[in-house]
């Protein structure tokens, strides 16, 4: 048996370096990586260099130093580009059981990785290493670099809060995940954030994180352009599509259409029974609303429901429901006001934008507030 072949029957952890144009800081990362990973991992780990077809040969200086090390593998992709599939591609390849992602440009120190084992060896699912933690921070960030760099966790907090609230640096490309914690999940990252499909798609039940210091960059040059951002935000809205309850919304929507055919049979009913025109059209929504939350309830979130079954808890339901919806009558009234007299859109264009406006703040208000539901693989419910 050959020296990597005793490596490879022995994998717990496989280690993959995306690269592209870091022929000068290879050399050293592979040092680097390999003296820390051997304190703790002996013969039992794997590591896995997938580059872009560098210019710069980085993946040719690579394979020279295998025989040095006989637990590094080097894969070259022809015709791809990427950061984020790299990691997919060094996955897929990958032998251990827990997986891992590092930058190769040496601001991520590899002496970190010895921590995040032990996090993984104390239960956790997936170990980040973050700059905003405890024992974390940036070393000579541009003020201009450090906006930006808050502005696209806050831009994730508004797209995926429900991902990404309790880690506190949801953008590292620095962490350690369980196999079995992606198994079944189809990720589609975009662009090099790829630890938010992780969170978002992953069955991630215990997250561990780990401050470290994001050093500066010494040798080759940063590869953030402006093409990221946009791709960081293409990332953003397609893992919120990825992720919304789309059976409860058409439930929810089946139930709001039925009560519509409610709201007006009980107008009709109340002008029978000679009731003013303002009284009628108050109480017919109000019945609307009462009827819409009990189908809602009992059908669209009834896995919710059977947790909560107490009066206390029903009436904080309902309630919440009747101000949440009642505030959207206000706003469909100013959106069909602002859209016909103000723009002069079609009044009955107008209407229905409103109608479409309203039932999504109706929708994800009451998704959050009224029955607070959270996504099943929520690791912070």
């Amino acid at each position: 048996m050959t020296a990597q072949e005793d490596y490879q029957s022995e994998i717990k952890f496989s280690l993959v370096i995306p690269t592209y144009q870091e022929s000068q800081t290879i050399s050293s990362l592979i040092a680097s990586v390999t003296n820390c990973l051997d304190q703790v991992l002996f013969q039992q780990y794997e590591v896995i260099i997938i580059d872009d077809n560098s210019p710069d040969l980085t993946w040719e200086i690579a394979k020279k130093l295998q025989k040095c090390y006989p637990q590094l593998q080097v894969i070259c992709r022809q015709g791809k580009r990427g950061l984020s599939t790299a990691v997919l591609d060094g996955w897929k390849v990958a032998k251990g059981d827990v997986l891992g992602v590092i930058d190769a440009d040496l601001q991520h120190p590899p002496q970190v990785l010895k921590q995040l084992w032990q996090e993984i060896e104390k239960g956790a699912d997936l170990a980040i290493a973050t700059r905003y933690k405890k024992g974390g921070k940036v070393e000579h960030w541009s003020v201009t670099r450090q906006v930006l760099s808050k502005g696209a966790h806050w831009l994730g907090l508004i797209f995926i809060p429900d991902v990404i609230s309790g880690v506190s640096d949801p953008m590292s490309g620095y962490f350690l995940v369980r196999r079995c914690c992606l198994e079944y999940s189809f990720l589609r990252p975009v662009g090099y954030k790829i630890l938010l499909e992780v969170l978002g798609k992953g069955k991630i039940e215990k997250v561990a994180e780990v401050g470290y210091c994001f050093q500066a960059r010494l040798r080759g040059k940063s590869k953030v352009s402006y093409q990221q951002s946009l791709d960081y935000l293409h990332h953003l809205f397609r893992l919120r599509l990825a992720l919304f309850p789309t059976q409860k919304f058409f439930r929810f929507a089946i139930v709001g259409i039925l009560g519509i055919g409610v709201d007006l049979g009980s107008f009709w009913l109340l002008q029978q029974f000679n009731f003013n025109l303002t009284s009628s059209a108050i109480l017919s929504t109000e019945i609307a609303i009462i009827h819409n939350f009990f189908w809602n309830d009992r059908w669209t979130f009834h896995e919710i429901t059977q947790t909560q079954k107490q009066l206390k808890q029903q009436l904080r339901r309902g309630l919440s429901f009747n101000i949440i919806c009642g505030a959207g009558l206000v706003i469909n009234g100013l959106i069909v006001g602002g859209l016909s007299e103000q723009f002069g859109v079609n009044q009955y264009l107008a209407k229905l934008s409103a109608i479409l406006l309203v039932m999504l703040w109706n929708f994800y208000l009451n998704l959050k507030f009224s029955w607070q539901w959270k996504p099943k693989n929520s690791k912070f419910s």
